[in-house]
């Protein structure tokens, strides 16, 4: 079963410095049919304006997933970490018993696109923690892991049994994942057109995927997409 969830449909935060989509239910936006998937609770899709940002906030007992489109995004946290994100990059942070960050635009002149993804850990109250790793050059053209529960493949590590792949394919470029029995997926069209098992997608839409065996993804044009293979 593939249930699609339009870009359109999505919740909206607008700010003078930020322009954000909600694929769940987040701060003011609120609908008891999309408060998630499975052990995925957030997908934000936020446009920051050039010297913009989240000043330095709370968080605890999630794994926060960053995910940079387009620009350049400064992090600092409370462990001490500072680094730049950029496209080509995935970045993960638990918070477990409590973290403190910043997440601001590096440019004073161009704005930066992203995705920030949330996941609810299998337990509560683990040490915080930090970690940033390059893409595989595998996800240009294929099917490439990006983040595991046991980090493996050079992944970064999750503290929940979900696998994130990303895919940067060309016009016609198709990919395959087989779902094993009990799993689940969500797929998310990051950049471009994609469909998924024949169901046409753009930019910002999504689908969840149930009593599926196997899924193919297939770009229509140029596309960036993110799946989700979840317990």
């Amino acid at each position: 079963m593939i249930t699609i969830r339009r870009a359109e449909a999505r919740g909206k935060t607008q700010l003078p410095w930020l322009d954000s989509r909600h694929t769940f239910s987040f701060g003011e936006y609120h609908d008891p049919a999309h408060m998630g998937f499975r052990a995925l609770r957030v997908i934000n899709d936020d446009r920051i304006a050039p010297g913009g940002g989240f000043a330095t906030h709370p968080h605890r007992d999630m794994e926060i997933v960053t995910y940079v489109l387009d620009g350049a995004l400064q992090h600092r946290d409370s462990l001490g970490n500072g680094s730049v994100i950029r496209p080509g990059e995935v970045q993960r942070m638990s918070a477990g018993t409590g973290i403190r960050h910043s997440e601001i635009n590096a440019s004073a002149a161009e704005p930066v696109h992203l995705l920030q993804i949330w996941i609810l850990p299998a337990d509560m109250g683990i040490e915080p923690g930090y970690e940033q790793q390059a893409l595989p050059s595998a996800a240009h053209g294929g099917l490439a892991l990006i983040a595991s529960r046991d980090g493996r493949e050079g992944s970064v590590t999750l503290h929940q049994d979900v696998a994130i792949y990303a895919a940067q394919l060309g016009r016609g470029e198709t990919v395959t994942h087989a779902l094993a029995s009990g799993r689940h997926a969500w797929v998310h069209v990051a950049l471009g057109d994609a469909s998924v098992n024949g169901e046409p997608l753009h930019a910002g839409d999504a689908v969840a995927v149930s009593a599926e065996r196997q899924l193919a993804i297939r770009a229509d044009g140029a596309a960036e997409v993110l799946l989700f293979d979840l317990a």
